[in-house]
């Protein structure tokens, strides 16, 4: 048998923009997709799009296209969501308590399974249906509960013992909202997300535009200048 070709690391990450769009192409019945539309819906080039989908084996039909439902199977089952994956969250703050209600990580295969966090004071509340446990009580969750993947929102100070915590009781993925660097072994999967980060980021572009305004307007200023110079 041939062996599986190694699917690229920016392949992956676009995986998912195909699958959204996907399940918007499947609400709207529809039943084929060219690589075009494909790519277009996604913010990527038609090419790109047909070099990712051949990773997965699927090459289309000339001047017919994908077939939605199909490729959507594909790629789901690439991505490892022919199954739920039950996740924990540590640290039931704002952030923490947002996550856990949000409907969206169920809905794609992602059940929140627990809860836990460090305070007394939260400990033995609820949120939905959930009872947020302590975290010395983690090791015991994650073999109850079959918990597969940690999302982390706590305070920086304690992202790291989060992670260690996670990692000694098998969890070996793990998602990190915490503004803080924290390391993992090999072993473990570790995807950082860092909102203020991101927003800086923004910062710069939105600068950058202002900028861009402002030297606009110095130009027209400067021509109207050699106008009047040139009369």
């Amino acid at each position: 048998m041939a062996s599986r070709r190694r699917i690229p690391e920016a392949t992956v990450a676009r995986l998912p923009v195909y699958l959204r769009s996907l399940y918007e192409l499947l609400d709207a019945n529809t039943g084929t997709i060219s690589s075009e539309r494909l790519a277009t819906m996604a913010g990527v080039n038609a090419a790109k799009v047909r070099k990712d989908l051949s990773y997965l084996g699927s090459y289309g039909t000339r001047g017919v296209g994908y077939d939605v439902q199909y490729l959507l199977f594909q790629m789901s089952r690439e991505l490892g969501l022919t199954q739920d994956w039950p996740v924990v969250i540590v640290g039931v703050g704002n952030l923490g308590h947002a996550l856990a209600n949000y409907g969206g990580f169920g809905d794609r295969g992602f059940p929140v399974a627990a809860l836990v966090d460090a305070d007394p004071a939260l400990v033995g509340g609820r949120v939905g249906e959930l009872v947020i446990r302590h975290i010395d009580e983690l090791p015991g969750v994650v073999a109850e509960l079959g918990v597969a993947m940690g999302v982390i929102a706590t305070p920086a100070a304690a992202a790291q013992r989060v992670v260690d915590a996670l990692v000694a009781a098998g969890v070996r993925s793990i998602l990190n909202f915490a503004p803080a660097r924290v390391t993992v072994p090999p072993t473990v999967t570790l995807r950082k997300v860092d909102l203020a980060l991101e927003l800086q980021i923004l910062s710069f572009y939105r600068q950058q535009s202002g900028d861009e305004t402002d030297e606009t307007d110095e130009t027209d200023e400067i021509d109207e200048v050699d106008e009047e110079v040139s009369a």
